[in-house]
């Protein structure tokens, strides 16, 4: 299981332990208890001693599925079989941080998105799977997939009917921030004894299992979805009229695409990314809120 962090009472000026200082560190705007489940997860044995060990494999693997969908780009094709696969790996070897913080992530997302709409295009909202797990099984419903599919029906529909309207993104007088939420409900997540896996561990195994049972141009769009963070911010920025959280988005912007290689970490700062942004609306609805 995952470390507990460290206090106070073990700070040594001698050799000072960086997640001590880190999870004192006030410069990023991220729920508390998002930032403990990170920092638990991040200094876990897990990602210290088996992450370095199943990350050339994983991308090996990623070479392999992409050359495999060279010649077939659209086979293997077994989303559910993926979904299934990914569920059965959460509940039976992820930690409960990495877990919630999986499962807290799509919820963000949507919160953000719709957080958008209310204020570029108030009355209008493009038409989006439901992405509100509160258990592991709910994964199953082609879930990753969705997500992902998800974000560029957004950025298609809302850019639509803003050119129906002949509008742009521009600055709010007033900002609408009912779509962002204090806190996020789930379900109890396992605890077992084989639930040791951490978040970036996980996720660099499952992404050559995506890289192989999507489609080719569903895995490019996947990875290259993780670009956007930099769009979505920019959008929240022109609303907002704030530029300070665009400093904190580190995936760069999608028209200069990555390689699809590193894409399991660029998904840890997707996720991260996505807490800061959040976290900052949240700031801002609070201030908001004490102004009237």
């Amino acid at each position: 299981m995952s470390e507990d962090i460290p206090g106070l009472d073990s700070w040594d000026r001698s050799d000072p332990d960086p997640w001590l200082a880190l999870s004192m560190d006030r410069s990023l705007p991220i729920a508390p208890a998002a930032k403990a489940a990170l920092i638990r997860d991040q200094r876990s044995r897990s990602r210290q001693f088996l992450l370095p060990i199943v990350r050339p494999f994983a991308r090996m693997w990623i070479v392999i599925a992409q050359l495999v969908h060279t010649v077939t780009p659209r086979w293997p094709h077994a989303p559910r079989f993926l979904h299934a696969s990914i569920a059965f790996g959460m509940k039976h070897f992820l930690t409960p941080d990495a877990n919630r913080l999986i499962l807290r992530h799509f919820h963000l997302g949507a919160q953000i998105l719709r957080f958008i709409s209310d204020n570029a295009t108030p009355g209008f909202h493009p038409q989006l799977e439901p992405m509100t797990p509160r258990r592991i099984d709910d994964v199953r419903a082609n879930l990753f997939l969705n997500h992902d599919l998800n974000i560029y029906n957004y950025l298609i529909g809302l850019n639509a009917e803003l050119d129906r309207r002949g509008k742009d993104i521009e600055k709010v007088a007033r900002i609408d921030f009912s779509a962002i939420a204090e806190d996020v409900e789930l379900e109890e997540l396992p605890r077992g004894g084989f639930n040791v896996i951490d978040l970036q561990t996980a996720i660099e195994c499952y992404t050559p299992a995506y890289a192989m049972f999507l489609t080719d141009r569903d895995f490019w769009r996947a990875t290259n979805s993780l670009q956007l963070d930099e769009t979505i911010g920019l959008y929240a920025a022109r609303l907002t009229g704030e530029e300070k959280h665009l400093a904190m988005i580190v995936n760069g912007h999608p028209l200069v695409p990555h390689s699809t290689l590193r894409a399991g970490f660029r998904l840890v700062l997707h996720g991260l990314s996505t807490e800061l942004l959040h976290g900052f609306l949240l700031h801002m609805k609070r201030r908001q809120a004490d102004m009237e």
